[in-house]
């Protein structure tokens, strides 16, 4: 069963232009220049229940527009969304009570008040048995450790503090879908590696559906095996996470240090029958080559500089998964065999 189905989905946005001058300005009174700006472009994609996807792209390519009409804050230019089975525009007060949504800029909680009493206010929101919420948010509050701040007013909680209490408002009925919208900016790694293995922890327990969008790529290596990708309101990938690695990565970085001095044209002519690329980080003395990814032909490099010098220390770095998707909005298309 697919917990969210889009076919077609398209958003457009009225963006006005001032005319110069003072009759300009004047005749803006009463009529506006304006042309029409799609922010999300005829989009089409799935997700079953119990994925958990992220959901990436640069800042403007339509993510959290995509997100707002997903959850029924924004209505859509044109298209179909199904998401838990229903309509989240039309169907407003049942829909809501079955999906969970955590915005890393905007705040569920009430700014004055303990944590605890906008847990019980959103409680009686949602309908929630005593029973339901004892059963539930205590495994929620213990995990997340957030039983000593639920006295405290929001104000007074730091960022890391407030975002955790954030998420577990967020799960106060146990909705099937999480809408998570960056909830780690801003937070250091430890509370970071927190969040992740809670999220991980309830899709695990309760198959909770989770759609994450972040600027952050670690989030999407630690808990997503598939990503969409968005580019100017259009899907450009959506796939694994692996396959884009495995199929996109430019090669690999084999970085050497030597017991003894070694320069740059040395290392070149031990190698100078493969093709591999090398530079020298004069700082660390490490001297990096550059070949593709093939099992064989980093063997064959290993070997050559193995047999031709003292070695005190190899090192084989992939292409890290923000560099290729910075690589693939330069080229602006992505081809995965």
């Amino acid at each position: 069963m697919n917990a969210i189905e889009v076919k077609n989905l398209r958003k457009e946005f009225k963006a006005y232009s001032s005319r110069s001058g003072l009759k300009g300005a004047f005749r803006d009174l009463f009529t506006r220049n304006y042309k029409i700006v799609p922010a999300v472009n005829n989009i089409s994609f799935s997700v079953k229940q119990g994925e958990m996807v992220g959901y990436i792209g640069e800042n403007g390519a339509g993510k959290s527009t995509t997100i707002k009409m997903l959850t029924g804050i924004l209505t859509p230019t044109s298209g179909q969304i199904s998401v838990n089975g229903m309509n989240p525009h039309k169907e407003r007060e049942r829909f809501v009570r079955t999906i969970g949504v955590v915005f890393g800029q905007r705040s569920q909680l009430w700014w004055d008040i303990a944590v605890q009493e906008s847990f019980r206010l959103l409680k009686k929101v949602y309908k929630v048995t005593d029973e339901q919420y004892d059963d539930h948010m205590q495994h929620v509050i213990n995990t997340l450790d957030i039983e000593p701040l639920l006295d405290k007013p929001v104000r007074k909680l730091s960022l890391g503090q407030r975002m955790r209490c954030e998420l577990a408002a967020a799960l106060i009925h146990n909705p099937p879908l999480l809408f998570l919208d960056e909830p780690t900016i801003g937070l250091d790694v430890l509370v970071k590696l927190k969040i992740r293995e809670f999220l991980k922890e309830i899709n695990e327990k309760y198959n909770t559906t989770i759609l994450l969008t972040t600027h952050d790529l670690s989030d999407i290596e630690a808990l997503c095996e598939r990503v969409i990708m968005l580019d100017e309101g259009k899907v450009i990938y959506d796939g694994g996470l692996h396959d884009l690695k495995e199929n996109l990565a430019d090669g690999k970085e084999l970085h050497f240090q030597f017991l003894e001095k070694v320069d740059l044209p040395a290392v070149q002519a031990a190698t100078s029958s493969l093709p591999v690329k090398w530079e020298l980080n004069e700082k660390d003395q490490v001297f990096i080559a550059t070949v593709e990814n093939q099992d064989e032909l980093i063997s064959q490099v290993i070997a050559a500089i193995v047999a031709s010098f003292k070695i005190k220390d190899i090192n084989i770095n992939e292409t890290s998964t923000e560099e290729i998707i910075r690589n693939i909005y330069e080229k602006g298309a992505v081809e995965v065999g």
